[in-house]
């Protein structure tokens, strides 16, 4: 796994952003657009994810950039889930769901990868130095 110089060097988080701007793009078309509380908590939920990985990056210890990376991780399930409600609503096509269900469930995986590598990396942050 790649050093990162800055959060916006991570895969996950640059995935993420990918989702964020996906996730935005359904959910300007009516009907998502007049569901205003679905609409607002999985646009929440991705920001969450871009968000989280750039926190817990920037904190400079391991075992908080892990925390914030656990954080992102479950925030990415709950755009899945919301994806479902969508789905279910009608508010967005079966080729939709699969689209962003796929790429939610990428930025979970990487997250989880990058948490692994993490704890097995010995590394303990640049406040540790």
């Amino acid at each position: 796994m790649a050093t990162f110089q800055k959060f916006t060097d991570i895969e996950a988080w640059q995935k993420a952003r990918k989702l964020t701007f996906e996730i935005y793009e359904v959910t300007k078309r009516a009907p998502f657009s007049r569901d205003f509380e679905l609409r607002g908590q999985i646009r929440d939920a991705s920001v969450s994810v871009m968000s989280n990985i750039a926190e817990g990056f920037d904190r400079n210890g391991t075992a908080e950039f892990i925390h914030f990376l656990s954080i992102a991780k479950g925030s990415a399930a709950e755009v899945v889930s919301q994806l479902y409600v969508g789905l279910d609503q009608k508010y967005i096509t079966k080729e939709e769901f699969e689209r962003l269900f796929a790429l939610a469930t990428e930025v979970g995986r990487k997250i989880g990868a990058l948490m692994r590598y993490l704890r097995k990396s010995g590394i303990r942050g640049a406040k540790f130095r």
